[in-house]
Order: C-alpha cells, then sequence, then structure tokens
C-alpha cells in the first residue's frame, strides 16, 4: 500500500496520561506532516488539537468514558458534548464492559445511542469492545447493539487492558457489521505489517501510536 494511501486509514495517538503539551503539539504537526486520518487525543487537548489542525484536512479524535467505560451513560454525553464543543469531530466511546456481561443489552444500547445524539451531525462515533475481555458471543453482541444505536464504527480496544488488536478480532467484527458500519483496529499496532494484515481482515481505521515509523516502511 502506498504511504499516503495507508496514512489516511491512521489515527496518529497519544492517550496516555503523562502526554505534554510539547507531545501533543508535535503529534499534530507530524499529522499534517504524513497526511494522518486525524489525531486521537484525551479530552482536555482537543482544544490546542483544534487550534492547531484548523486549516487542515486531519480531525480531532478523542475518548469518551475512557478507558474503563464504566462512566455513567449521562457523564459520557455530557463528555462527549464537551469534546464537540472544543472541537472533536470523531468521539471513541467505550462501552461499559460489565453491563455487556450481565447481558443488560438495553443499557449498553442505551449508553452508545446517548453518545450517538451528542454527537449527530457534528462527529462521528466509534465504540470501543475492549474485545480481549469479550467472548466471540459477547463482540458479536456488542457489534449488533452499535449498529442499533446508529455508530460509525466499532473499535477494538483502548491500549489501557489485557491486549489489544487481533486479527481474528476483527474478522469477527467486521463479519459482524457488514458494511454498515467501519471498523477500527487499535492496540499494540506497530509495524506496517501489523497495519496491512488489520486492514486486510476488515479494518477501515488504525489507531496507533508508531504512525510515523510505519508509515515510512510503506511503499
Amino acid at each position: 500500500m502506498k504511504r499516503e494511501e495507508l496514512a489516511k486509514l491512521i489515527d496518529h495517538t497519544i492517550l496516555k496520561p503523562e502526554a505534554t503539551r510539547e507531545q501533543v503539539v508535535k503529534l499534530c504537526n507530524e499529522a499534517i506532516e504524513n497526511g494522518f486520518a486525524s489525531v486521537c487525543v484525551n479530552p482536555a487537548n482537543v482544544e490546542i488539537c483544534a487550534q492547531l489542525l484548523k486549516e487542515t484536512n486531519v480531525k480531532v479524535c478523542t475518548v469518551i468514558g475512557f478507558p474503563l467505560g464504566a462512566n455513567t451513560t449521562k457523564l459520557k454525553a455530557f463528555e462527549t458534548e464537551e469534546a464537540i464543543n472544543d472541537g472533536a469531530q470523531e468521539v471513541d466511546m467505550v462501552i461499559n464492559v460489565g453491563k455487556l456481561k450481565d447481558e443488560d443489552f438495553q443499557y449498553v444500547e442505551n449508553d452508545i445511542r446517548a453518545v450517538v445524539e451528542k454527537a449527530k451531525g457534528k462527529a462521528i462515533t466509534k465504540v470501543i469492545l475492549e474485545t480481549c475481555l469479550l467472548t466471540k458471543e459477547e463482540i458479536e453482541k456488542a457489534c449488533q447493539l452499535s449498529v442499533k444505536a446508529g455508530a460509525d464504527f466499532v473499535k477494538t480496544s483502548t491500549g489501557f487492558s489485557l491486549s489489544g488488536a487481533k486479527i481474528e478480532d476483527i474478522k469477527l467484527m467486521r463479519k459482524c457489521v457488514g458494511d454498515k458500519l467501519g471498523v477500527k483496529a487499535s492496540g499494540g499496532i506497530r509495524s506496517y505489517e501489523d497495519c496491512i494484515a488489520m486492514i486486510e481482515a476488515g479494518a477501515t481505521r488504525i489507531g496507533a501510536s508508531a504512525s510515523v515509523s510505519i508509515c515510512e516502511k510503506a511503499e
């Protein structure tokens, strides 16, 4: 895959809690230089990214209910609204994993929908499933609920749990959502080969912090 084509599929990411302003500015500059789809940052860094990327094609992505997904639905909705007001154009929200495991599916669907409704017409919504904590059946159900709630993407991982994206999970997620939703692979993707494998499995977006080195190895 050509470098510029690959870059357009990547959310250039820095979500570590110790990320400094200098590192966030560097992230934005790298995203502009390489033509990445977006930068993905914590909510407190959305405003500065929106300022830096204002005249560019690079979107600002942030995370909601991150990294546990255990915030209340009302708080996730508020966080989404505030992030969009600060300049976010994409929001990656974490599902309530415990409620999914309790088979409280209406709660999970409503939780996703609350974010989708706040983002509608203003930002796209990606739903982080945290696949490493789920069974195959739970991944399938989470995908179905994401479709029902009107999300735009399903996403594998936060990158802060037991493990990240796996090929078999991407294939399963793509099978579940068909062409209705995008699929984002994130967590542990550090090489060009990892990236291509995820895309071939069905991913239409990649979340990575090693984005620059990944693209340097592209054609």
